[in-house]
């Protein structure tokens, strides 16, 4: 069965949720050209995610996906944040800011009963989760209003688990995406290996549909993956220039410029390994860091120090996330891009 039957959509295009660089519009012209759109949730409050579901079904009838995070939100450690602040602490003296106002915090939630409550009223047709799935009885509540569930994972023995768990269709996430990595079932890095690898075994692995995720850029990447078993992609850095996208200008320039050739994989924002482009923070601390305290309680403290420098129009702090190929970045309307990769 194709991808398109499966979901319901016209083209095996899946545009990838990007919590902090899309809302509802990506999504909404994903899924009028004919692809899934996809509305990151992770990093929404119960009445803003309420806002972008009713936006999305005001503008479209096509089907869409709406995606959470699954982790486990790790408990407080005063000693693990105050390492993280000690080694933030010049950064803190440079831009003048007071380390003790700077609260600490998460800024991700993952799904809970009070997301599933919501999303009950919407009964949104496709739900995709990152970093494994909820428990089970989120899990038939998600099924009950006969959604399909789709989950990343990063290798044969994830893709196996998500299967004997439930899901509808395993996204194979290869090393070269952007963003977090969907690793759940252990913190090993050497495990990690690149889409075109990992798809066919992943396909040979499960029973169900395998989309395929990473370093897809353009058409020919697209019938790559197909001839390699996948029924559908699932593309996101490429959607990054799009006017639909939110992405910052800082961020947008850095996607134009030479540092998009050199990605790397940095726990350093939010306290797990993700997929962006260089910055001071990532190059004076290194990309991976045992001081950086669990995910997602690294991103507060790097808050006021983001804030300061963008005001100052650099981006030693932010986030840009980025996956290994962006050279199908182009500022051209979603829906364009959409039937172009599907060519």
């Amino acid at each position: 069965m194709t991808i398109q039957e499966f979901l319901g959509i016209e083209l095996p295009i899946i545009q990838a949720p990007m919590a902090g660089v899309q809302g509802s519009a990506m999504a909404i012209a994903v899924s009028n050209a004919g692809g899934l759109g996809s509305l990151p949730c992770a990093m929404l409050t119960p009445d803003a995610l309420r806002s972008e579901l009713q936006a999305i079904t005001a503008q479209t009838t096509r089907p869409y996906n709406v995606n959470f995070f699954c982790h486990t939100p790790p408990a407080p450690d005063a000693a693990r944040e105050a390492v993280w602040r000690a080694a933030l602490a010049p950064y803190y003296a440079e831009f003048g800011i007071d380390p003790a106002s700077v609260p600490a915090g998460g800024g991700r939630t993952p799904f809970n009963a009070e997301a599933a409550d919501l999303l009950e009223t919407f009964r949104p047709p496709v739900v995709s989760f990152h970093f494994g799935l909820p428990s089970p009885a989120l899990l038939a509540r998600v099924k009950g209003w006969g959604a399909k569930v789709l989950s990343s994972a990063t290798t044969v023995e994830e893709a196996r688990w998500l299967e004997a768990h439930g899901v509808d269709a395993v996204i194979a996430q290869g090393l070269e995406a952007g963003g977090h990595r969907g690793i759940f079932l252990g913190d090993d890095l050497t495990t990690q290996v690149g889409t075109m690898a990992l798809l066919p075994q992943i396909v040979r692995a499960v029973r169900v549909p395998v989309i395929a995720a990473g370093g897809i850029a353009d058409a020919p990447g697209v019938a790559a993956a197909l001839a390699l078993g996948a029924t559908g992609v699932q593309v996101g850095t490429s959607y990054l220039l799009c006017p639909e996208a939110t992405t910052t200008p800082l961020h947008r320039a850095a996607l134009t410029g030479p540092r998009a050739a050199h990605t790397v994989l940095t726990n350093l924002i939010t306290g797990r390994p993700a997929r962006g482009m260089r910055n001071r923070l990532l190059d004076e601390l290194g990309p991976l860091s045992d001081a950086a305290p669990d995910f997602p309680l690294a991103t507060a403290a790097l808050a006021p120090l983001k804030a300061a420098a963008e005001k100052l129009g650099r981006d030693d702090f932010s986030t840009l996330w980025s996956g290994q190929n962006a050279t199908g970045c182009r500022a051209i309307p979603a829906a364009q891009l959409t039937r172009e990769l599907a060519a």
